[in-house]
């Protein structure tokens, strides 16, 4: 008798709400991303946490190679990973700590100033490196091994040697870039740009505007932000770090195009669904990424049909194959 009323008790609370049911979750969901993200998911975060308030988006930003080795080498609990490049999540997770990857956003590169930068009024498209070659410019982007700002900024100084005919164009730009200049990822520049210790950043558009930075708008062949121009754009290519310590591993050029994943082992697996298909919606996360200055992908799209087949079916209603 007891032990049915305990039951009948369970369900009325169950029911009433007052326990966690599946559609009621709860806890914490651990988010390793990119440092280009943070505008975004902080708003995503606000949205969705009173939307669910037992839930905490506990987000950690950093270059998008470095949240990949937190889970890597660091054995870091994480639930979703979102990276600027979804190759990092293909190359490095894809498939020992996670099944698939949604391609959700896109972005293009951009040389950023303030108004008080050297030779800011004199910058343009067609000059911007004869003017980050002058010895008294200081100029910096992120580390390419850590993060993909740091080897797309690189890329674009190759294509602009071809774009340009300036034969010599990139070995010359990077002898002139002080290393001091270079930081883990590329949000940290900001600071640096902000207080007078940069004159010119590579960074995102997305982040460019978000912190309301002036910049030069590059030619499409060169700014990776046009996905017919990717054959053009693979001609660049980067060494980076690998997946092993020492191991060096090339990246191609093609235009920015971001991914998210969630973990295997993610700790709370049913939230962290619940928020990337909260993410991934039109109506909800992709109106708020455009809403923040970050060019989003919709549909949100994988890379072939057996990849769509992995998802849960909540996420795959909003995911189409690319194949």
């Amino acid at each position: 008798m007891r032990k049915a009323l305990f039951s009948a008790l369970f369900f009325h609370l169950l029911f009433a709400g007052h326990l966690h049911a599946a559609d009621k979750p709860a806890g914490d969901v651990i988010i390793f991303h990119a440092g280009s993200l943070s505008v975004p998911l902080e708003a995503l975060e606000k949205k969705f946490e009173s939307m669910y308030p037992g839930v905490d988006i506990l987000r950690e930003a950093s270059g998008s190679q470095k949240a990949a080795r937190k889970i890597i080498d660091l054995r870091r609990p994480c639930d979703i990973m979102a990276s600027a490049d979804y190759w990092v999540i293909d190359k490095l997770l894809v498939p020992q700590y996670a099944d698939w990857n949604i391609r959700f956003a896109s972005n293009r590169m951009v040389l950023c100033h303030t108004r008080n930068s050297r030779s800011a009024k004199a910058i343009n498209a067609g000059n911007w490196h004869a003017i980050l070659l002058d010895k008294k410019i200081q100029w910096g982007h992120s580390d390419p091994d850590l993060d993909p700002c740091g080897y797309r900024a690189m890329m674009v100084m190759q294509l602009a040697e071809r774009h340009y005919n300036i034969p010599g164009l990139y070995k010359k730009l990077t002898d002139s870039l002080r290393r001091e200049n270079i930081r883990p990822k590329s949000v940290e520049l900001i600071s640096l740009l902000q207080t007078g210790n940069l004159d010119y950043a590579w960074e995102y558009v997305s982040v460019a505007r978000q912190h309301k930075l002036e910049y030069v708008d590059l030619p499409s062949e060169i700014n990776l932000g046009d996905s017919a121009l990717d054959d053009l754009y693979g001609s660049a290519s980067v060494l980076v770090a690998g997946e092993t310590p020492g191991e060096k591993m090339e990246v191609r050029g093609q235009s920015c195009v971001y991914g998210v994943t969630l973990l295997k082992k993610a700790p709370n697996r049913e939230a962290a669904l619940l928020f990337l298909e909260f993410l991934a919606d039109p109506q909800q996360g992709l109106r708020i990424l455009e809403e923040t200055g970050q060019p989003a992908m919709s549909p949100c799209r994988v890379a072939d049909e057996k990849m769509k087949e992995k998802i849960p079916a909540g996420l795959r209603r909003f995911v189409v194959s690319q194949k």
